[in-house]
């Protein structure tokens, strides 16, 4: 049976780096701002699907929707002493670059069912400007599979947080903005699953037009 609530050891790590990494981060160096949180399922199956811009992207979009996100990491990440054994705790699960690796979404159907909430980003990739030109229908599968509600997000600002040829992170001004609860497709059928996808990546770019 499935479970409503994050594993206690990944949810005592989320709190304990959210509390006192991400979210003074996000709120205190970046002046965060986030629209939307009370529309966000605490229970149950969810998919949170957001633009992709930035590596900061995980954890800020993590601690915004209130409830730990499992994530899609590098499979070479997993190959670091001590590294590894941190992400997992914090829900990161491997994908092989450049591959669709049914492995990935057995592993993001796994993570719903032991009541993680999955993030995807519905490029499949980092963009220059935040935007979504060619969305994947990897989200809308894997929500129909595991009859998951899909979360529209915004991460407005995040493309420029580091500078090209800068390790330092700017403080720039970020918005989150969180989208209403879109119910799973019926079906796996493919047509139906790029009519969500598309539904998804038009709610996000609107959010996302309402800039800071």
């Amino acid at each position: 049976m499935s479970r409503d609530r994050e594993p206690p050891i990944n949810l005592l790590w989320y709190h304990l780096f959210k509390w006192s990494v991400v979210s003074p981060v996000l709120h205190l160096y970046f002046r965060g701002r986030i629209y939307g949180a009370e529309r966000v399922p605490m229970t149950g199956k969810l998919i949170v699907v957001a633009n992709h811009a930035s590596d900061f992207d995980p954890p800020l979009l993590s601690a915004a929707v209130r409830r730990p996100v499992s994530y899609m990491a590098k499979e070479e990440l997993f190959r670091v002493p001590v590294l590894r054994q941190a992400i997992q705790l914090y829900g990161a699960y491997p994908v092989k670059r450049g591959s669709a690796d049914r492995s990935a979404i057995r592993e993001a159907l796994k993570q719903l069912a032991q009541g993680w909430a999955v993030g995807i980003f519905l490029q499949g990739t980092r963009t220059a400007d935040g935007r979504i030109p060619d969305p994947k229908i990897g989200a809308a599968l894997i929500a129909a599979k595991a009859q998951a509600t899909l979360l529209p997000v915004s991460l407005w600002g995040t493309h420029r947080i580091l500078k090209k040829g800068s390790a330092l992170p700017r403080p720039v001004p970020l918005t989150i903005r969180i989208g209403d609860p879109i119910p799973p497709p019926a079906s796996t059928d493919r047509q139906e699953l790029e009519s969500i996808t598309a539904q998804c990546t038009e709610t996000i770019h609107q959010l996302h037009d309402l800039g800071r």
